[in-house]
This record gives C-alpha cells, structure tokens and sequence, in this order.
C-alpha cells in the first residue's frame, strides 16, 4: 500500500506518513491507532515487532585465548568462546586446547547444569567424580558439569575438543 492510499485510509498526510516511515518524525499513538487499525493489528504490534532468529557469525581472528585459570603456575588448557557475541545465549561453546601432561593438569572444577564434550583430535583423559574415562578423537561425553571434573591431555598428541555447556532455566 502507498503513502496516498494509507492516507485515504488513516485520514492522516502522505506528507506526514513520508516523514514517519523515514524516522525523521515520531508518531503520537493516535496516529498509531489509525494506522494500525488500517492493518487490523493492535499497538502492540509497533512496540514488540516480530522476534528476529539469533545468528551471529564468529571469525576465527575475533576469538580471545584465554587459559583455564589464572592462577595455575601451569596451564592445563586454553580455550575460546566460540560464541561470545550471541545476547542471552542459551548455551556456552568453546574450543579448548590441551596442553602437554603435567602434575596441576585435569585440576577439578564444577559449575551448574551439563557439559558435552567432542574430542577433535588428540587423546583426552577426563575425571568426572570418582569416575576416570579416556577419550579418543572423534569421542563425545555428555555429563552433569554439577560433578566436579578435570581434564588431561593423554599422550604427546597435538589434543583440541569442542566443548558445549548448558546452565540450567
């Protein structure tokens, strides 16, 4: 529909309309009533318009590394939010790197909800509780992140995972 014809409808200005649909003039919410009675659609479409879907593209040169604690004389793994820039993200990605066998590695953390882990390459030794497993490239685990667990790199293999953690609603 033309400015011309909405104004036939609304009684309002193609003028006046131009200058609206331009954002050089903000509506007052008569004006908005008639227009959106032309649309046969409440206010409440101007002020919650539909939801657009969430992407965002993260370029590898973007990401930041950081190591698993700041503390640690030894670093066990560094890793990147593979999603960093995503408002209210229902999940947490990361690229971790492990590095060589050392005494401090597979230090035990927990945090709240669930953790799925995807072995790129390399070997991956991880302690979740009590419970010791040995991943291998290609291997997957999904596990209660609430557990305290750690992770090892086994072997002199280069050893990269996906991780994906998810918080509870």
């Amino acid at each position: 529909m033309g400015l011309v014809e909405l104004g036939k409808h609304t009684g309002l200005s193609p003028a006046l309309l131009s200058k609206l649909e331009r954002d050089v003039m903000h509506p007052t919410l008569p004006t908005l009533l008639r227009i959106a009675m032309v649309f046969s659609v409440g206010l409440e479409y101007f002020f919650n318009p539909e939801p657009k879907p969430v992407l965002e593209i993260v370029r590898k040169k973007d990401r930041l590394r950081f190591p698993d604690s700041a503390e640690a004389r030894k670093v066990a793994y560094y890793f990147e939010s593979l999603d960093f820039p995503v408002p209210n993200r229902e999940l947490n990605s990361y690229f971790a790197e492990f590095e060589p066998i050392n005494e401090e590695q597979g230090r035990p953390h927990e945090h709240p909800g669930i953790e799925f882990l995807y072995v790129l390459s390399g070997r991956l030794e991880l302690r979740v509780g009590a419970d010791q497993h040995e991943l291998s490239e290609g291997d997957s685990i999904y596990f209660d992140s609430t557990v305290p667990h750690g992770y090892r790199r086994h072997g002199s293999k280069h050893t990269t995972a996906l991780v994906v953690t998810l918080e509870p609603r």
